[in-house]
């Protein structure tokens, strides 16, 4: 009985692996199901094109204060890396003995203007006596020849007193501009020198307004000047183009400039053109040296535009997946741009009319050659805020170099070579 019933259950315990073998076999027949995407043909839009440069922040004005005559410093009159006012006393060097030359100098021109009065006095006696014969005509033009040099030599005193004079003034250091002024390089006390090769005493530049200065390169100067030939984007060195700019702690392009010089050559050694633009610095937030990105409206350019997501690494190429015959996952490498309107501009490897996927890419059987189920989507354009970098929905209006509208694409990045 026991024997029967063990057989029985071996019998049913067979029936049931036979049944899940064969259900195994035809699973894997069939394969897993086809995933689904959604994919949509890129959005072709025109927009705004900006380029991006590295450079620096420059002072207007950059002097080297030094002194114009020699002596010892007798007195400091500013603080270190304060701001100064033009004409501001800086330096005072020991005017003694300037004083004193001063007083030597006037104490001359005295004396000579004495001299030319008793000298002019003898003329007029002589020509009174010649007429009598008391004096001769040799004598009258001794005397006339005496006034003469006696005029020179106080013109000579004259000019000497004003030399003394200027040397005395330049005892007092004083500031050519306002702006902000470095550390001393010279303490009280200190002998500095005037003549030759004089003393470094310190140094000072303006900061309101401040200039940007970078280099572009040679084919985007080429690309600049068929553009204002064609009247599609005037020319930096007759319209101030507007400029954007945004420190190394920044992402978002604040600060507003123009464009005031372009350079007359290309550097030969480089393959770049030097270009510069000027920024209001009325809370002297910019300092001259400090590093940031520009970027200068470059025209108008047609793109399609696709969601940044969609945008697929492998190693260095970027890749999109599309949709191909048979619904069959095609992978296109593409060169991707900037991004415009809150989606990636593509310059090259796809065609307006590729099934671009948009969604399901998390997917792990959405690989190249793989069947997909695809439904269609749609691209649509993000609007970003003004000052987030981001092109205007509408074209920008470019006129008397003047950008307006919305805000603006993040643009390629383009290396400056310096």
């Amino acid at each position: 009985m026991k024997t029967q019933r063990r057989w029985r259950f071996l019998d049913i315990f067979l029936g049931c692996l036979a049944a899940t073998t064969v259900a195994r076999a035809a699973a894997a027949q069939d394969g897993p199901p086809a995933p689904q995407v959604a994919f949509a043909v890129p959005l072709a839009r025109r927009v705004a094109q900006w380029d991006e440069y590295t450079g620096r922040f420059e002072a207007v004005q950059r002097v080297e204060v030094r002194p114009r005559v020699s002596g010892y410093i007798a007195a400091i009159h500013f603080t270190d890396g304060a701001i100064v006012a033009k004409g501001d006393v800086l330096f005072t060097i020991d005017p003694r003995p300037y004083e004193i030359a001063v007083e030597q100098a006037r104490a001359d021109v005295l004396r000579n203007q004495a001299q030319v009065q008793q000298a002019a006095v003898d003329f007029s006696r002589a020509q009174d006596l010649v007429r009598t014969a008391a004096v001769t005509v040799r004598e009258l033009d001794q005397r006339r020849a005496t006034l003469d040099v006696d005029r020179a030599q106080l013109m000579s005193a004259e000019a000497s007193r004003r030399n003394a004079e200027l040397n005395l003034e330049w005892t007092r250091v004083t500031a050519p501009f306002a702006g902000r002024i470095s550390d001393r390089k010279v303490d009280a006390g200190n002998l500095v020198t005037g003549t030759g090769d004089p003393t470094l005493l310190t140094t000072i530049v303006t900061l309101d307004p401040i200039h940007f200065v970078f280099e572009a390169s040679e084919t985007d100067y080429i690309r600049y000047a068929r553009l204002n030939a064609s009247g599609q984007r005037p020319s930096s060195r007759d319209v101030p183009n507007p400029v954007q700019v945004r420190l190394s702690d920044e992402t978002e392009w604040t600060h507003m400039g123009r464009m005031n010089f372009v350079d007359n050559e290309v550097n030969a050694h480089s393959g770049t053109i030097r270009g510069r633009a000027v920024f209001d610095n009325k809370d002297y937030f910019f300092a001259p040296g400090t590093f940031g990105r520009l970027r200068v409206f470059g025209g108008f350019m047609d793109v399609l535009l696709v969601p940044d997501g969609s945008v697929v690494s492998d190693q260095a190429r970027k890749i999109l997946f599309t949709v191909g015959a048979d619904n069959k996952v095609v992978a296109k490498p593409v060169t991707q741009g900037p991004i415009a309107l809150g989606l990636r501009v593509v310059v090259a490897g796809l065609a307006p009319d590729d099934k671009v996927i948009i969604g399901g890419l998390a997917n792990p059987f959405v690989r190249p050659g793989a069947v997909v189920k695809p439904t269609p989507g749609e691209i649509m354009p993000v609007e970003a805020k003004p000052d987030a970098g981001a092109v205007p929905a509408r074209p920008l209006e470019v006129k008397a170099g003047e950008v307006k509208a919305g805000s603006d694409a993040k643009p390629a990045e383009r290396p400056a070579t310096n």
